[in-house]
């Protein structure tokens, strides 16, 4: 029987928490010291800028030199580094749209070009999710599409890109979130698909990720009952033996952050945690911005779990061993090709209707909540104007007659955006929506440019456009 202290030392090994702040916490260095298994940077680490946040690898890593680096950068509109300005790098969507393999290994190089600078050695990207459900509240331009073979073909291109740096891959949310309509960070969502669907559908970019060298995958929470009617993927050892014996994935398997709802609302952070590991997770995401305390009471759970025979030492040793040999070797580096992407992205807007006389025009944000996901970042061209759907904010914020650009995410799973543009069009003033969320068809009575998300060459290239139509700024 290895001692309890031992234990500990292994069930802190597989553990990514999120602190909060841009320095190393006194507690927190104890934990890495101690061997806890790695540090998740989320926005509250990023706030001071690269500099900052180098500095803050740095300490993690002279507190523990094996510790896992980890963050959300999936390019275009989810960005932990960028959130004050568009992402530099067009979004999985918008390259999905433009359908070039080699921009989009390109793409995910200049990410990782970019991590590897300020220290990450682990980015759980790209998205491999087919996002074949429109009103999907999660997912959207976070998915190459709606097409699971592009899809493929676009995260295998993008992981070998982002693993040419050094920095690891994670292909996500296994088994597949794109065919849902429920955000599994507020509850727990069911995909009723068959078996056959399943495969043909889901698991191809998984696949594809595999076959590609991506050094991990990450688990979603959302229960597929064709595989398990009763346990989420990530607490579901059936699903990941799948992942493990038909996929042939040897890697780290990751989950989603278990502080989500679709993971512990009814059980808690530390019992979700145990339960991931019984089901084959190798290194638990906790979340952002979490005490050490809540870490000792996940860990302490763990380790009551071995004491009491519901987790072996093996399982918990084998998930260190994965976390700690993690790595993919690589060392290339490259600046972004801002004018490639704009050109790109250009090519692929979809123009619905004919721009109106734009000149004096000015530009509103209709502004809603975005998903956890994606979080609090800049999106779009900066407006003139930001106005709350729900109000007339509209009427008094702009003059009768002046003409509108209106930015818009995902309006089509809004209908309180859609009465907004619709009372646009009948005010019969010159306007155009700019839809920077999924292309979802809606007819509001006003031409349309469909922007495939949200990042900078996207804004520079709908810009263009819209100063041929006459806007100028």
């Amino acid at each position: 029987m290895i001692e309890g202290t031992d234990v500990r030392g292994l069930a802190l090994q597989v553990l990514l928490p999120g602190f909060a702040g841009t320095t190393l916490p006194d507690d927190y260095r104890a934990l890495l010291e101690a061997g806890l298994g790695g540090v998740c940077y989320f926005g509250s680490n990023t706030a001071d800028g690269p500099e900052a946040l180098a500095a803050l690898s740095r300490a993690i890593r002279e507190a523990n030199p094996h510790a896992v680096i980890a963050v959300d950068e999936e390019g275009g509109d989810v960005s932990r580094l960028h959130t004050r300005e568009p992402s530099p790098v067009l979004g999985a969507a918008a390259l999905g749209a433009v359908d070039d393999l080699t921009l989009t290994e390109q793409v995910g190089r200049w990410v990782g070009t970019e991590l590897a600078a300020v220290g990450v050695t682990l980015d759980l990207a790209p998205d491999a999710d087919v996002n074949s459900d429109p009103d999907n509240p999660v997912i959207g331009t976070r998915s190459f599409g709606p097409v699971a073979e592009r899809a493929a073909a676009h995260v295998a291109a993008w992981t070998r890109g982002l693993q040419s740096t050094g920095v690891a891959a994670c292909a996500k949310h296994f088994p597949g979130h794109g065919d849902t309509a429920t955000d599994s960070h507020l509850a727990l969502p069911r995909i009723d698909v068959d078996a056959d669907t399943l495969a043909g559908r889901e698991l191809v970019p998984f696949d594809a990720a595999v076959e590609a060298g991506t050094a991990a995958v990450m688990t979603s929470h959302i229960v597929v009952p064709a595989l398990d009617p009763d346990r989420p993927a990530t607490h579901s050892p059936v699903v990941l033996a799948m992942l493990r014996e038909v996929l042939d994935f040897e890697g780290v398997i990751v989950s989603d952050a278990l502080d989500m709802a679709g993971a512990s609302a009814a059980t808690g952070v530390p019992e979700s945690a145990v339960r991931a590991l019984v089901a084959g997770c190798d290194l638990l995401c906790l979340g952002p911005d979490k005490p050490a305390s809540l870490v000792e009471d996940v860990a302490g759970a763990i380790v009551r779990a071995v004491e009491e025979g519901r987790l072996t030492t093996d399982r918990l040793t084998r998930a260190g061993d994965r976390v700690r040999s993690m790595g993919v070797g690589g060392a290339e580096r490259s600046a972004p090709d801002h004018g490639r992407q704009v050109e790109a992205v250009a090519s692929a807007l979809v123009v619905d209707g004919d721009l109106p006389d734009l000149t004096g025009a000015l530009v509103v944000s209709v502004e809603t909540v975005a998903n956890i996901a994606v979080g609090a970042v800049a999106w779009g061209i900066e407006p003139d104007h930001r106005v709350d759907p729900s109000t007339d904010g509209l009427r008094g914020a702009v003059a009768d007659g002046v003409p509108l650009v209106v930015q818009v995410r995902d309006a089509h799973r809004r209908p309180e955006v859609l009465d907004l543009l619709r009372s646009i069009a009948a005010d019969g003033r010159a306007a155009v929506v700019v839809e920077w969320g999924w292309a979802a068809p809606y007819d509001v009575g006003l031409a349309r440019i469909s922007t495939h998300g949200s990042s900078a060459p996207g804004v520079a290239a709908v810009t263009e456009l819209l100063r041929e139509a006459g806007w100028a700024r």
